[in-house]
C-alpha cells in the first residue's frame, strides 16, 4: 500500500501541471479543433509513459467532423486478461469559457475551471495510473479510451468504443467520484426524445380556424408527458426544450419538443419510451401530426450476477489504503452504460473526488488525487490478477 501511495505522490506535481494545461483548452463536444488540441497533449503524455498511441477519426451521424478519439495501449511482458479504461476529453462548454473562467486553485486544495472534474481530472488520473504501472507491468493489455464526444452521447464514437469493449474482460471508467466520494456501480438509462409537430400556419386574426396549431399540440403533449412522472418509481421524464411558431399573429405551423427520459431498469426504460410514443401518436390537435425520434439512447447499467466482485475488490483495497469508500448507483448516464452492454464487469467513478459538473462552480478536490490514483493503480493490478486466477473471461461469469 505504501508503494502505491508513494508512486502516486511522486507523480502528483506532474498531474497538477497537466491538469492546468488541459483545463485551459476549450474542448466542447462540437469543437473539433479544441478536442484535438486536448488529444495532442494526451498523445504526448501517453507516449512519454511508454504506451502505444492511436488516433481514430470520428464523425457525427450527420457527417460533422468531431475531434479524434485517442487510444493508448499498455502491453506488459506477459499475456493475460484485457482491461479497458474509459474517459473523455470533451466538455459541455462553449469556446471562450476557459478564458472567462480560467483554471485556478483555491486554498491549495480546490481546483476550478471548465471540465476540471468532468472529465479532465478523471481522464488524467487514468493516464497517471498508467505511467505508474508502465515500468514494471507484466499483465495483459491495458487499453485507455479517450472519447471526443461523450457529452453528446458518444454519437460518433460508439462503434469504436463498442469494438474496444468487445475485446475487454473488464472495464474501469474514469468519471470522477461523486461529490461525497462514492464510486459508481450502476447508472440509469438515458435517452433524448425529439418530437416534431407539423400543423398548418394561418393568420391569427382572419383565418385562425383554418390553421392547425402545432404550439397547442406541443403544449398538450408536454402536460401529458410530464404526467407520466410517478408512474414508475425508477423513472423520470423532463421536457427540457419546447419551441414553437415564429410570430404571435400567426397560428404556429410547427413546434419542437425535446424530452429527457431516464430509468433504472431495462423493462422500465422500454415501457417509458413506449408510453411516450403512444402520446405522440394520439390525436392531440386536429390537423397536427407528430413524429418522435429517440436520440443517443444509453441503456441502464446495473451490476449483474457474477460481476460485483470488481466493486468488492475496490472497496477492500480502499480500506487497505485508508480510504473511506462506498459504491452507489446514480441517475447520470456515461460511457459506462455503453460498455456494460457487452456483459463485462464495469466500475465507474474512479477519478478523484469532484462535483458541480456542467456548471460554473465545477470543482475537483486535489487532496483526493493521490489516494484515488493509488486506488486505481492497485485496482488494475487486482482485477488483472483476479481475472487470471479465474481462468475465464469475465463476461462468461456475467
Amino acid at each position: 500500500m505504501r508503494h502505491l501511495l508513494e508512486g502516486a505522490e511522486r507523480l502528483y506535481p506532474q498531474y497538477l501541471e497537466r491538469l492546468a494545461e488541459l483545463v485551459s483548452i476549450d474542448s466542447g463536444s462540437l469543437d473539433a479543433r479544441g478536442v484535438d488540441a486536448v488529444g495532442d497533449r494526451i498523445c504526448a503524455y501517453l507516449s512519454a509513459a511508454g504506451l502505444g498511441v492511436e488516433r481514430h477519426r470520428v464523425a457525427h451521424p450527420d457527417g460533422t467532423r468531431l475531434g479524434d478519439a485517442v487510444v493508448g495501449r499498455l502491453t506488459g511482458r506477459g499475456s493475460g486478461p484485457r482491461i479497458l479504461l474509459v474517459g473523455h476529453m470533451d466538455t459541455v462548454f462553449e469556446r471562450g469559457t476557459a478564458a472567462d473562467r480560467p483554471f485556478s486553485v483555491r486554498e491549495g486544495r480546490w481546483a476550478r475551471g471548465p471540465g476540471v472534474c468532468d472529465d479532465k481530472g478523471g481522464l488524467l488520473a487514468g493516464i497517471t495510473a498508467l505511467a505508474q504501472l508502465a515500468p514494471d507491468w507484466d499483465g495483459g493489455e491495458v487499453t485507455l479510451y479517450c472519447g471526443p464526444d461523450e457529452e453528446i452521447g458518444s454519437l460518433g464514437s460508439r462503434p469504436l468504443l463498442s469494438a474496444l469493449a468487445a475485446e475487454a474482460d473488464a472495464a474501469l471508467c474514469l468519471e470522477c467520484a461523486r461529490a461525497n466520494g462514492d464510486i459508481v456501480c450502476g447508472r440509469k438509462g438515458v435517452a433524448d426524445v425529439e418530437i416534431l409537430f407539423r400543423g398548418r400556419a394561418a393568420h391569427a386574426g382572419i383565418d385562425r380556424d383554418l390553421g392547425a396549431n402545432a404550439a397547442l399540440a406541443a403544449a398538450l403533449a408536454t402536460v401529458e408527458l410530464e404526467a407520466l412522472n410517478g408512474r414508475w418509481p425508477d423513472a423520470g421524464l423532463n421536457v427540457g426544450v419546447l419551441r414553437a411558431g415564429e410570430r404571435p399573429n400567426v397560428v404556429a405551423g410547427q413546434a419542437r419538443l425535446v424530452l429527457d427520459v431516464r430509468a433504472e431498469h431495462n423493462a422500465t426504460f422500454d415501457a417509458v419510451l413506449a408510453a411516450v410514443h403512444r402520446i405522440v401518436e394520439g390525436p392531440l390537435v386536429d390537423g397536427v401530426s407528430a413524429a418522435a425520434e429517440v436520440i443517443a439512447p444509453s441503456p441502464p447499467w446495473r451490476t449483474g450476477p457474477g460481476q460485483g466482485w470488481v466493486r468488492d475488490e475496490a472497496l477492500l483495497l480502499a480500506r487497505e489504503l485508508g480510504i473511506a469508500l462506498r459504491a452507489a448507483s446514480t441517475g447520470g448516464s456515461a460511457d459506462a452504460n455503453l460498455v456494460a452492454e457487452h456483459g463485462i464487469p464495469v466500475l465507474d467513478g474512479l477519478g478523484p473526488v469532484g462535483g458541480g459538473d456542467h456548471g460554473t462552480d465545477e470543482w475537483l478536490d486535489l487532496h483526493s488525487v493521490v489516494p484515488r490514483v493509488a486506488l486505481l493503480v492497485g485496482l488494475i493490478r487486482k482485477v488483472s490478477e483476479a481475472l487470471a486466477d479465474r481462468g475465464v473471461l469475465a463476461r462468461e461469469a456475467g
